[in-house]
């Protein structure tokens, strides 16, 4: 089984791709929770990719490295930093533990080019994250609301979404 660690990556995409790896800056978690890192601010071991660049990132994986598998694509909305992050996580056929891609986008523009063209797999968790979010993905062959209706206005998981509509759950009158 490939054992791949995010610091092995990060050395062999700086040798073979030059520039497509960022250094992460911490990023806040505001309000900090009651469990987790403390006081607010973390940096992950994940490898972060220059967002232009994640197509060729992903198709290094896949085609020179055997990770052909993209299990999922998960986004983050750090609000107080102003930036979406995203997460890719890619495992190989042969087992192990997953790969982690992520890239950080501006939530005021958010957009990168698509996966799906080169990997069909990543069509609904792009148009999840396009619906959600408001996150554009330039080349998606049909970018468009996986769960809400086309009329709906914003994007409901955002953490300034305003809350609306029916009362929640364990909500006080």
């Amino acid at each position: 089984m490939p054992h791949l660690r995010a610091e092995d990556l990060r050395e062999i995409l700086g040798r073979d791709l030059p520039g497509a790896v960022q250094d992460p800056s911490p990023l806040q978690i505001v309000p900090p929770p009651s469990h987790g890192p403390q006081p607010g601010s973390f940096v992950t071991g994940d490898t972060l990719v220059e967002p232009g660049r994640i197509v060729e990132v992903a198709l290094y994986l896949r085609d020179s490295l055997g990770y052909t598998y993209l299990s999922d694509i998960a986004v983050v909305d750090y609000l107080a930093d102003g930036v979406f992050e995203l997460g890719y996580r890619f495992y190989h056929v042969d087992g192990g533990p997953a790969l982690v891609l992520k890239a950080r986008l501006p939530r005021e523009s958010p957009e990168l080019p698509s996966l799906t063209p080169d990997w069909p797999g990543a069509n609904f968790h792009e148009r999840e994250a396009f619906d959600l979010y408001g996150i554009t993905f330039v080349g998606h062959p049909f970018l468009r609301r996986i769960y809400m209706w086309d009329e709906f206005e914003g994007f409901p998981m955002r953490k300034d979404f305003p809350k609306q509509g029916d009362k929640y759950i364990g909500e006080e009158e």
